[in-house]
Order: structure tokens, then C-alpha cells, then sequence
């Protein structure tokens, strides 16, 4: 038997529990993973809250968890891009990654590198190919100005360095305590609240030519106010007034690929991508994660380790 996070209905941080599961065996053209990190994401404390209901319904009782990293400790019949043994990092689509154990097809795999952290691993897939499909969406040239908002948050985080190896100029828009980190990325940091489009504007003064929120529908309207184009509008998170602007709203399944994931852990493993680490919790301490997670002011990724 095998720890897993569950819960039964939708609601707070309450509602998620610790089950004893049986270990399964790898159907063919999977693997078994021993899962040894797996980030919390905002999107999964949505879903347990019933948020998302209307595009991601849940069957009850429900598992958890996306991003993955761990060892192979079985292969099913089919299988031969993984043996036993194999450090890998992936993904699950199973709400399933919150365990210590979890079954994933061999597509949702690649290969972690020797020297990529297991926390980093374990927190990569999420906010990096997000992180991926939003620069992607914004087609950022060498010499533009993109605004990023919740600049230093788990996607964020990426999106500028992203945005810097293309080439463009980037404007962070963090709290002061963020400030440091993100001018040692090579972004332009400047503090949210009232007055920030006038500030935008002195950080700016050619204008805005593509703005990318990771964090609420104001920023949406504030890239229109800014005059950045609805087709160069890219949100993570506010998908209505995506709708109501024709801004884009690409998400982590525009860049669900093993090959994608693996460049962004070349990048990491490399030194040239940081990813954060907030905080690592054990997994009997997934309560505690989200709480944290849920205050929504946290640098980079938090990550549990079973």
C-alpha cells in the first residue's frame, strides 16, 4: 500500500486527506513512478474548490496533482523509452501526481537531468510549459517591450526569463520584495497597486507591444488600456475577459509535449532557466502547501516530497 492525497467534495483546504491505496501495475505503454517531488499549482486549488466545475468536473473520490519527478519501478508491455531505475520527470492528466506512487504513459515522460534538483524537476511541467505556450501565444521579437503581471509568481517566474532569451524587453510587475530577484533576470520591475499604468508608462515610454497576465482579469484590461493589441493579449487565468477583449488564453495543454518539457529541464539543468523554490512540504503536509500557495504571494513554485 501507498500514501495518495484525496478528497471527497469540494471545498477548502479541509476536504483534502491522506488515503492508503493499492500500488498498481503499469497497463501497457506505461510506467509506475516512485514519486519523489510534485508541485502544488494554483489551478489544482481551483478545481478543489469547485471553480472550474463547469470545464473540468470531478468524480468523486478525487486524486491530485499534476507535475511530477521520480524513479522507475515498473514498465508496462510496450514500453521502450523508460527502464527500471530511470529519473524522469512528467506530467499526469489524472489528478494523480500528489502521491507517492502514480501510473503515467510514456509520452508524459522525459528524461530528468543529472544535474536538475528533484524540487525543481518535480515543479517544472506546469508553470514551464505554461510559462512556453504564453510566450509562444505573444510571439515576442528581439527589441519589444512585454509587460508580465505577478512577474515573479510560479509562471511568471519563467515567463520573463523566457522572454529574455528571445531577446525582448521586459517589464515585471511584482510587489518590492520581488524587485531584486526579478532585476537579476534582467526584467524591469515595477510595484502593482494604484498608479501602475502611469508607471508602466515611465518604465515604457515606446509603449507596450504585448502583455502576458499570469494572475486576474485586471490585468487583462489594463493591457487594453495600455493599447497592446487583443491578439498580443495573453492570459493564463482570466478567461472570460480574454473572451470579452479577443485576448488569447493558451494554458499548459498548448504545450503538452515530453520534447518541450525536456528542453525547459536542458534549460534548467543548465543554469540558464531558474525556477524558484518557495517552499518543499512533506506530503502529509499538503494542507499547509496550499495554504501557502492560496495567499498568492509567493516567489516560484512550492513543491511536496512524499
Amino acid at each position: 500500500m501507498a500514501k495518495a492525497v484525496r478528497f471527497d467534495r469540494y471545498g477548502g483546504i479541509e476536504v483534502l486527506y491522506l488515503a492508503d491505496v493499492e500500488i498498481p501495475h503499469p497497463p501497457p505503454g506505461e510506467v509506475l513512478v516512485a514519486v519523489r517531488a510534485a508541485a502544488v499549482n494554483p489551478g489544482e486549488a481551483a478545481i478543489r474548490q469547485g471553480y472550474l466545475d463547469d470545464r473540468w468536473p470531478t468524480a468523486f473520490p478525487c486524486g491530485e496533482g499534476t507535475d511530477l519527478a521520480g524513479v522507475v519501478t515498473e514498465v508496462g508491455e510496450g514500453v521502450t523509452g523508460f527502464a527500471v531505475g530511470d529519473e524522469v520527470l512528467g506530467w499526469s492528466d489524472r489528478r494523480s501526481s500528489h502521491a507517492e506512487y502514480v501510473l503515467v504513459p510514456e509520452d508524459h515522460l522525459a528524461v530528468k537531468p543529472e544535474g536538475l534538483s528533484w524540487p525543481v524537476a518535480g515543479a517544472l511541467d506546469v508553470a514551464g510549459t505554461t510559462a512556453y505556450a504564453a510566450v509562444r501565444a505573444v510571439a515576442a521579437r528581439p527589441g519589444e517591450t512585454v509587460a508580465v503581471s505577478a512577474a515573479a509568481g510560479g509562471v511568471g517566474s519563467i515567463v520573463v526569463q523566457l522572454l529574455a532569451m528571445a531577446g525582448a524587453s521586459v517589464i515585471g510587475i511584482a510587489s518590492e520584495a520581488n524587485h531584486g530577484w526579478l532585476s537579476s533576470v534582467g526584467a524591469t520591475p515595477v510595484s502593482y497597486g494604484p498608479g501602475l499604468a502611469d508607471r508602466i508608462r515611465a518604465a515604457a515610454p515606446s509603449g507596450v507591444d504585448a502583455f502576458i497576465d499570469t494572475f486576474g482579469e485586471e490585468y487583462v484590461h489594463l493591457a487594453v488600456e495600455l493599447g497592446v493589441a487583443p491578439d498580443r493579449i495573453e492570459t493564463i487565468i482570466a478567461f472570460e475577459a480574454a473572451a470579452a477583449v479577443g485576448a488569447k488564453a493558451e494554458g499548459s495543454a498548448a504545450a503538452a509535449s515530453a520534447e518541450i518539457l525536456a528542453e525547459l529541464a536542458g534549460l534548467a539543468a543548465s543554469g540558464r532557466l531558474e525556477v524558484p523554490i518557495t517552499a518543499t512540504y512533506p506530503l502529509d503536509q499538503v494542507r499547509e502547501a496550499y495554504v501557502e500557495l492560496e495567499q498568492r504571494h509567493t516567489r516560484g513554485k512550492i513543491v511536496l516530497i512524499p
